[in-house]
């Protein structure tokens, strides 16, 4: 079974889409821990209520961070890394050594509105539709390879709260489905492209009024 350690910093709503999923047998998967910067992130709270080992990690000195999340997965026998809003950059060093095993999930429809606002940067440039990408992490924030991505509509009377929420229900399945197909080795990075072989959908999950790109 995969074991799969979570980076996250905030709440952790992506986290607990994740544990559900491998609860509910959606993902062949087990959270083995969680690792946050933050160390009053609900996302470690949310660990511990799990039973799942829960791990703060100072990133006062970034490369002593990364050793000390390096350490931890190897104890866990990480196979898959996940980014669940871990608001750190992760050097290209760490990067290099996850390669291909490192996915993160970012509020926007990359390569637009990159950073820690994509959803009030879209509001704010005037888009019609906006959404969520799940990647491959590469040397450059948000900007690897990407997996799955979904658009949801923009209204003209939407704040970025309303904008954040109907994106995150979309996050909240993306990124399940994303480790779903790496567990089931499903994803093929060439290049920039990451090609889905041919399964099983969750198509059947579809929200209404969402996009969403093939191999979901």
């Amino acid at each position: 079974m995969l074991t799969i350690g979570v980076l996250a910093s905030g709440t952790g709503t992506n986290l607990q889409a994740i544990i559900d999923a491998c609860g509910s047998g959606d993902i062949n998967a087990r959270v083995g821990v969680v690792v946050s910067d933050n160390e009053d992130a609900y996302a470690l709270e949310r660990a511990r209520q799990h039973d799942i080992d829960a791990r703060f990690c100072s990133a006062c000195d970034k490369r002593q961070h990364e050793e000390m999340i390096q350490q931890t997965f190897e104890e866990h026998d990480v196979g898959l890394a996940v980014g669940a809003g871990y608001m750190r950059i992760l050097s290209p060093r760490f990067v290099r050594q996850w390669y291909g095993r490192l996915i993160n999930i970012h509020p926007a429809l990359l390569p637009s509105f990159k950073g820690t606002d994509g959803q009030g940067d879209a509001l704010r440039y005037g888009v019609k539709l906006s959404g969520c990408t799940t990647h491959f992490m590469d040397e450059r924030a948000d900007h690897g390879p990407i997996i799955l991505q979904a658009a949801v509509r923009v209204h003209d009377d939407d704040s970025r709260d309303d904008l954040a929420r109907r994106i995150l229900r979309v996050e909240h399945q993306l990124l399940p489905r994303s480790i779903d197909l790496f567990e089931q080795n499903r994803l093929n990075i060439e290049g920039r492209r990451v090609h889905i072989k041919p399964g099983d959908s969750w198509m059947d999950r579809a929200l209404p009024d969402v996009l969403y790109a093939d191999g979901f």
